[in-house]
């Protein structure tokens, strides 16, 4: 009996669970439990036939005097756990590092030439694993130094080549860092653990089975191989996961009202739809609304990466449209055009609401009535899942915009809270409608009220930030949005402020709004506790991100770009980070 090998787990395996545990608590909802879990049991059921055959066979050995002594099928328990650390310190490398990407985007509809070019990926992976494969088994039936080579290929060559053919294409598509990186840091230090241990005693590998080459001295090159290939199979087995939540979120049409936490028989139907079934009008509308976040709100894209995948998924195609809207009615060449604009938006709201209107009749209008780049915005609107007044309220919000052509619009601070109601409360209202959607509340319905209420008055808030940020931007447009009554308070005229927003009197009345909107936001902020846990983080880092540049605004010589104040990118990170773990 001894402690060697509990004594490796206590000094290099669980500091790195710990570590990964406490950097991605934030993000551990139960899906992502549920995927860990999962593959941990995968990997226990698969590994400890073949970790039992090799012992019984002699291929490795486990000293007595390294083990404290308790086994299953021959297998010490400290190697059981190890498989069970192993598959969680790269599942949630996996997750911490892939978080950021909208992974439905990387989903492709293989179709044209795109289809014979996935087609021959899919070949050239299943004839290389394969060989890989027959190779493992002529090591075996020489019964040579390749004997150890040969165990691993054929028990991790199959599995491979299993996944590979299900998700080759997502495997293929994501950025490495979600399938390379996490396959090579935890190997790369799990060789420099296995040196230490084999250096020490602590495991065997028996001679007669092995080449008896290194990698390095005291690595060798088999160990090299099971521990390069174990973490290629935890990440392409979570990568098939995600494929297959991907697939079972961004085609409703497919896969109606799809479990949170599905099954495997149901995630294994995804992985096997053809990719020809898939909607390329649904994808193209995501990767146009990733597309437009990412230029148009770093602080929202940041927080964006916070929220679970299919309220993620909703969230972008909303803000697509809000964006899309808002961009038609501002950058009109008149007043006319901005109104027929606005027309147009409310006919086709009033189409998807209708009973009677067909869906070919709204897909026909906005192709006939709308920019082709602005056209998926429209069409792929989670309307369903949406009241119609919100939506109304922002169009009438528009129209508030518009009667700026006439006369200045915002005479008191009552107008300018209807405004920012309309143009801002209404968002953060059908942001609410989205969450209590995919996560239903079993709150009673005049508490779920309050909280979209509260989201109102949070949505105000963050749009007296942004006017707080924008008042030369919109001076040049020739629109100031301080209340009349302010500006004659401080002495000035709203020509004043148009022919220079950046008097010394306006800071004042900056600093008058940001007291406003830092009020709202202090008052509104608690009734976020009372979300769905899936929300409340990804909430509060959309909300305080925004807040943040009211801070920054606060600041004395804040740094401004395009006539902004800007928050830098890592205080950005740092902010999402202290409010996810608040």
């Amino acid at each position: 009996m001894g402690f060697d090998y509990a004594i490796v787990h206590l000094k290099y395996t669980i500091p790195p669970a710990v570590l990964l545990t406490w950097l991605y608590r934030p993000f551990f909802y139960s899906l992502d439990a549920y995927k860990v879990v999962y593959l941990i049991s995968v990997a226990l059921v698969s590994t400890i036939p073949w970790d039992s055959y090799l012992i019984r066979t002699g291929i490795w050995s486990y000293p007595s005097h390294v083990i404290i002594g308790p086994k299953l099928f021959d297998i010490p328990i400290e190697e059981v756990f190890f498989f069970v650390v192993q598959t969680y310190n790269t599942s949630l490398l996996y997750l911490l590092l892939s978080r950021p990407t909208f992974q439905p985007v990387y989903l492709s509809a293989e179709r044209g030439a795109s289809h014979s070019r996935w087609r021959s990926s899919r070949l050239v992976g299943q004839a290389f694993l394969l060989a890989v494969i027959a190779w493992g088994w002529r090591c075996i039936k020489d019964d040579s130094l390749g004997t150890y080579t040969g165990l691993i290929l054929i028990w991790a060559g199959p599995f491979l080549l299993l996944l590979w053919t299900l998700a080759y294409q997502f495997i293929l598509a994501l950025p490495l860092t979600n399938t390379a990186l996490p396959i090579l840091l935890p190997t790369l230090y799990l060789w420099i653990v296995d040196t230490l241990a084999l250096r020490r005693g602590t495991w065997v590998i028996n001679t007669g089975t092995k080449y008896g080459v290194h990698l390095w001295d005291g690595l060798e090159i088999e160990e090299a191989l099971f521990f390069l290939l174990t973490n290629a199979l935890i990440v392409c087995g979570q990568v098939a996961f995600d494929n297959a939540l991907a697939v079972l979120h961004t085609f409703p049409t497919l896969f109606a009202d799809p479990s949170l936490l599905p099954s495997p028989a149901t995630l294994m139907r995804a992985l096997l739809t053809p990719c020809s079934k898939y909607n390329n009008a649904r994808l193209t509308g995501l990767d146009e609304a990733v597309r437009r976040l990412k230029r148009k709100s770093r602080s929202f894209y940041l927080a964006s990466a916070t929220f679970p995948g299919p309220l993620r998924a909703d969230l972008l195609l909303l803000y697509s449209f809000c964006r899309v809207a808002d961009d038609l009615v501002d950058n009109a060449s008149s007043a006319d055009e901005a109104r027929d604009w606005i027309a147009k938006l409310r006919k086709f709201l009033n189409n998807v609401y209708s009973d009677t209107a067909s869906e070919s009749a709204i897909h026909h209008q906005v192709c006939a009535e709308f920019p082709l780049a602005m056209q998926s915005a429209l069409l792929q609107l989670p309307t369903a899942k949406l009241s119609p007044q919100p939506l109304e309220d922002l169009l009438r919000g528009f129209e508030m915009d518009l009667a700026f052509e006439d006369e200045p619009l915002i005479k008191t601070a009552e107008d300018l809270r209807v405004y920012s109601e309309r143009v801002a409360g209404t968002v953060a209202q059908m942001c609410i409608q989205l969450i209590f959607y995919w996560y239903p509340s079993i709150l009673p319905a005049e508490e779920q009220s309050a909280i979209i209420a509260a989201g109102n008055n949070m949505g105000v808030a963050l749009q007296y930030v942004n006017i707080a940020r924008d008042i030369a931007v919109d001076a040049h447009i020739g629109r100031v949005y301080l209340p009349l009554n302010w500006l004659s308070e401080a002495g000035l005229s709203y020509d004043d402020v148009l022919k220079n927003p950046k008097q010394s009197q306006i800071e004042t009345l900056r600093e008058h709004l940001l007291s406003d909107a830092f009020s709202l936001h202090e008052k509104a902020k608690d009734a976020i506790e009372h979300l769905p846990v899936e929300a409340r983080g990804p909430i509060r880092v959309a909300v305080e991100s925004y807040m943040e540049i009211g801070r920054v605004l606060r600041q004395d010589g804040f740094k401004v770009k395009a006539g902004r104040a800007t928050v830098p990118k890592s205080r950005r990170v740092m902010v999402a980070w202290r409010t996810l773990n608040r």
